[in-house]
């Protein structure tokens, strides 16, 4: 059987259940990639790449050499640098791209939300006075932090913050997720936290700190995502599924 060949670029939940229902399928042959950034990944239902691919170039390189009939970005709604290479791949080789994104949260009654744009806005939202923040946007970017010393700071993510932090006051909890409202509640009153800092990701592994923090009546600064476009857009699994077979087949008949 010639099987039509799909990558996907992962490192979310979403990206694991679509692999799996794909790999259902006998008349494809699914592989995952993940960007290697977390040390000890989830296990994976298809064939997993681990790294970089070397920017634009290597991506389109290596979808030519593996005769890929489908990208499909289902990375996390902030990695905007592999979003971006995975457009320009596309419109390099003709290869239909397919984005996997799920919607962010909405406010709702109760929560008492400041909307920034960007980590650098979130740290200034914090204002001078000192405050206890509890700092859930992951390892990559909490080094930003720094520079408003004068805050204390409860880190937490899934791999060690390496460097840590310089400021005086950093407490770090590894841990994954999904997380109970219950937890979360707990933790909040435990550390004493007065505001919550996240970035919008979504989804419902880690939606618990939003609610905890709406039933605490606390301040969440909330890190937007910015906008991307693209023309093949999913926002759930079974909508992926659906565009997946339509943008293959078409791809297909191109005999591209």
């Amino acid at each position: 059987m010639d099987k039509r060949r799909i990558l996907i670029l992962g490192g979310t939940s979403e990206a694991r259940a679509l692999a799996g229902r794909l790999a259902e399928r006998p008349d494809l042959a699914v592989t995952l990639s993940l960007a290697g950034r977390t040390l000890d990944p989830a296990p994976q239902p298809v064939p997993v790449r681990t790294g970089g691919f070397g920017g634009v170039p290597g991506l389109v390189a290596h979808l030519r050499e593996q005769a890929v009939d489908l990208l499909i970005d289902a990375t996390h709604p902030f990695a905007k640098q592999i979003s971006a290479n995975a457009r320009a791949a596309s419109e390099t080789t003709g290869i239909p791209l397919l984005r996997l994104e799920r919607l962010g949260w909405e406010e709702t009654q109760g929560d008492r939300w400041t909307r920034v744009a960007s980590i650098a806005d979130a740290v200034a939202a914090l204002g001078a006075e000192p405050r206890r923040v509890f700092l859930a946007i992951g390892r990559q970017e909490a080094k930003a932090f720094d520079a408003a010393p004068q805050h204390h700071y409860l880190v937490r993510s899934v791999d060690p913050v390496d460097p840590p932090l310089d400021a005086p006051h950093v407490d770090y909890l590894l841990a994954r997720g999904p997380f109970a409202v219950e937890a979360e509640v707990a933790l909040l009153q435990a550390h004493r936290i007065d505001v919550v800092v996240s970035k919008n990701s979504g989804g419902e592994a880690t939606h618990g700190k939003i609610v905890a923090a709406r039933n605490l009546g606390l301040p969440v600064v909330l890190v937007e995502r910015a906008a991307v476009e693209n023309d093949h857009r999913a926002e759930t699994v079974e909508d992926a599924l659906r565009l997946a077979d339509h943008l293959v087949a078409s791809f297909r008949k191109r005999g591209v």
